[in-house]
């Protein structure tokens, strides 16, 4: 199987306006970060969440945070350069469960873990074929 970048990380610069007064990050720019990786990683994956939306795989969908465990364990600073890594550890019906991390250079400053799930109208539908085929290449033990 040819091997795929939708998990490569992505670098973010942190600006002062994703400070508090105290001049750390802002516990709730860690979450636009880890979502912009997310995004990214759609968007290697070859799904354009502009034409999901407007039935490219059928119906309309778009994804959610179903939820998010966050653990802040080291503050980052305004100018220090951040990579934020996503890993897929499931794929459900509806749904799939990533790993998110921030780091600062090898230091592990933020972990997440983030469940996402296919939404319909308002509820939870099943991943269309074609989109689950192409998250079934981020499983751990996919070849």
């Amino acid at each position: 199987m040819t091997t795929i970048a939708p998990c490569r990380p992505l670098s973010i610069r942190v600006y002062y306006e994703d400070t508090d007064f105290s001049g750390l990050v802002y516990h709730a720019s860690y979450l636009r970060f880890m979502e912009r990786a997310r995004t990214e990683m759609l968007r290697a994956l070859g799904l354009d969440q502009r034409a999901l939306l407007a039935g490219a795989a059928g119906a309309p969908i778009f994804f959610v945070v179903r939820s998010m465990d966050v653990d802040f364990q080291k503050p980052a600073t305004m100018d220090d350069l951040l990579t934020v890594e996503t890993e897929t550890l499931e794929l459900g019906g509806a749904s799939l469960t990533l790993e998110q991390r921030v780091l600062r250079q090898a230091e592990l400053l933020v972990r997440a873990k983030v469940r996402i799930v296919c939404v319909e109208a308002g509820r939870a539908r099943r991943l269309p074929p074609e989109v689950r085929t192409k998250f079934e290449r981020l499983l751990p033990n996919s070849e």
